[in-house]
């Protein structure tokens, strides 16, 4: 008799709350996540010193390793020395530089990576994916999903409130990724995973049309989760694709062409309602624009620092730093004349 079900992967434990920092150490004591307690612990630069003594009295035993930055050397760094302590498991404790050098180092460690977030600024608690800045840019390394996630939420309050918000226009971007996702699947064939569809829309539509904001325990237990369940979304997908449309595209050409200019978070907001402007969806671009707007979140390119000709000049590229997805932008095509016309018409009708 044929399985009708597929085995869905999924961390092992899941938890959004205050102090979850100085519980660690009854996560860890879970035999499934480590058995011998040879446990290492990464911190970032920021809040490494108070993490540290946060966590000292339950994991005495743990060896605390601090990373520099979110670069592909200090990822690298990291799993040297992971390398040679035969450790376990490693906690990657702080925000999201700190948690993909720490993801990425884990994989090439060939451990476990546990992730506890201090932060809420993008899906990258749980995605396959870590983004580590090199001498070239920035790019996406696969990797493998965290065995276990925290969120902190004192931590989250006590966090750059920017940063913070920031997480929410990473989530609402996932309407406009799903929306180019169905998009190829309707013009170039390309197979479409329904359920990773459902839970990346769900995480978004849970979000978007909240009242409250990030001053609340309420809001951020559901920004957290919405953002676990985009990153799984993309594991149940094996790509990124439930939640990176041509909005990512965008993102990902700012940070090329002006590298600098904001956080992810905030860009893919951006993108996801210039997205929907292409599309002439109005009500789905009003509500986005909504969103962002009643989070404080920028909503036009002058609102993190670009003229209407950068913008321009990034929506032009954003198609290369993608190659083979298919998005709005592939499917209009636009000359660069026509973007930029676009682009001042956006400018228009949102800056009203």
């Amino acid at each position: 008799m044929p399985i009708l079900a597929r085995m869905l992967p999924a961390p092992l434990y899941m938890e959004v709350r205050r102090g979850a920092v100085a519980d660690l150490g009854a996560l860890l004591s879970d035999s499934r996540v480590a058995t011998s307690g040879r446990v290492a612990v990464a911190v970032g630069p920021g809040q490494g010193d108070h993490i540290e003594g946060l966590i000292a009295p339950t994991l005495r035993d743990a060896e605390v390793f601090r990373v520099a930055d979110g670069s592909v050397e200090a990822a690298v760094s990291l799993g040297a020395d992971l390398r040679k302590g035969t450790y376990e498991v490693v906690v990657g404790v702080g925000g999201g530089r700190t948690i993909d050098a720490t993801k990425y180092a884990a994989s090439l460690a060939g451990i476990p990576m546990v992730a506890v977030a201090t932060n809420l600024s993008h899906d990258g608690i749980c995605s396959p994916t870590a983004s580590l800045t090199y001498e070239g840019g920035k790019g996406s390394f696969g990797v493998p999903m965290p065995l276990a996630i925290l969120v902190d939420l004192d931590f989250v309050h006590a966090a750059p409130e920017p940063l913070v918000r920031a997480g929410i226009g990473d989530v609402v971007s996932n309407l406009s990724a799903i929306e180019d996702w169905q998009l190829g699947n309707v013009e170039r064939g390309e197979p479409i995973d329904g359920l990773a569809c459902s839970m990346a829309r769900t995480a978004a539509e849970a979000l978007i049309g909240r009242r409250d904001s990030i001053e609340s325990d309420a809001f951020l237990t559901v920004l957290a989760e919405a953002l676990i369940l985009s990153g799984m979304s993309m594991v149940i997908a094996g790509s990124s694709r439930p939640s990176s449309g041509g909005d990512h595209e965008i993102l990902h050409a700012v940070d090329q062409l002006f590298p600098g200019t904001s956080n992810h978070g905030e860009l893919a907001g951006i993108g996801a309602a210039f997205c929907f402007f292409l599309r002439q969806d109005t009500a789905r671009l009003n509500q986005v624009v909504e969103c962002l707007r009643r989070h404080r979140l920028p909503v036009l390119p002058t609102d993190v620092g670009l003229t209407v000709e950068q913008f321009t000049q990034a929506v032009v590229y954003a198609p290369a730093t993608r190659p083979g997805r298919y998005t709005i932008l592939e499917h209009l095509r636009l000359s660069e004349s026509e973007v930029r016309e676009r682009v001042e018409d956006y400018v228009q009708s949102v800056g009203r």
